[in-house]
């Protein structure tokens, strides 16, 4: 919950993601048992303008109907660091693994409405009454841009 009152606190203009440590402190004090250490942050989306809606040479209607809005946000780097003790046998090659995210920006659309008319444009051979057309519906698909990556270490 506190994760989530911190990523509604921020403004997007402030951050892009909002950092997050997670507490796992209790569990090292109550069963003496080392924990790894949790680092991340809360993305902040940030919603930009709609596309604007063209009109094509035959078509009543502008397409897409409902446009696609474009969504940005960095995912937060991530930094998860765990014990490893006695890695060789011997107590002084106790080392941490860690699992490193760096940050990386992430772009999606959402998905558009195609809406095609039930009539045609006013047609000249038909003394300028329109035709009927078969009806058409569609969506446009929804799009997932960003290359996310990790780093396994050990100290």
């Amino acid at each position: 919950m506190t994760c989530m009152a911190a990523a509604g606190a921020a403004t997007p203009a402030v951050a892009d993601a909002v950092p997050v440590g997670v507490p796992l402190e209790a569990v090292k004090t109550t069963l003496g048992v080392d924990t790894p250490r949790v680092a991340t942050a809360v993305p902040v989306p940030v919603v930009g303008a709609p596309e604007a809606p063209r009109f094509h040479k035959g078509d009543l209607l502008p397409n897409p109907v409902l446009p696609a809005v474009p969504i940005t946000t960095e995912l937060g780097s991530t930094l998860v660091g765990a014990p490893v003790p006695n890695l060789l046998g011997d107590p002084k090659t106790d080392g941490e693994g860690t699992l490193e995210a760096p940050a990386t920006d992430l772009l999606t659309r959402t998905p558009g409405a195609v809406v095609g008319a039930p009539l045609t444009m006013p047609d000249g051979a038909n003394h300028g009454i329109p035709d009927l057309a078969a009806p058409k519906l569609g969506l446009t698909a929804p799009e997932l841009i960003g290359a996310p990556s990790a780093l396994l270490g050990l100290r």
